[in-house]
């Protein structure tokens, strides 16, 4: 029985230690977002994505920014001001798990809306949702396959 107590007890504390995490430290745990935290980091934002949220981040992972040619992509990571403007349009000033998602126009933190479709699958703009619902203190990550970038 005592070990059986003691077997939940660090479950539960494991759990409860991965939900104390934000958005951040979440992204910097998974390993597949090296790209999206420096940009983060370069933009100056962890501190924001750091506070109380809630967030939902529409998350390119390291292959999403691979598609991007590295001429390009250096000059973004240089360019301050670009690079914010395209990093909060990937988030979504409130906590939206999959289940909850809806068609039509979201709005971001950035200004512009995302449009979301729900056929064959979930797409934000041009950019296939390929996992969801990856739980953080302070909101949720959803990994998409292609970078957002706003008009």
């Amino acid at each position: 029985m005592k070990k059986t107590l003691i077997a939940f007890a660090l479950v539960a504390g494991s759990t409860m230690s991965a939900w104390a995490k934000d958005v951040v430290d979440t992204a910097v745990g998974a390993g597949n977002f090296k790209t999206l935290v420096a940009a983060v980091q370069a933009a100056g934002l962890v501190d924001t994505l750091k506070g109380p949220g809630p967030f939902t981040i529409f998350a390119p992972s390291d292959e999403a920014f691979a598609k991007i040619p590295k001429a390009q992509l250096d000059a973004l990571l240089a360019d301050k001001a670009a690079l914010t403007k395209v990093l909060t349009y990937h988030v979504v000033p409130a906590k939206v798990m999959a289940a909850d998602v809806k068609e039509g126009q979201v709005p971001t933190v950035q200004g512009q809306a995302l449009t979301v479709r729900t056929s064959a699958g979930v797409m934000v703009n041009q950019s296939k949702v390929v996992a969801t619902d990856v739980q953080a203190s302070n909101g949720v990550i959803h990994v998409i396959d292609t970078v957002l970038m706003p008009q």
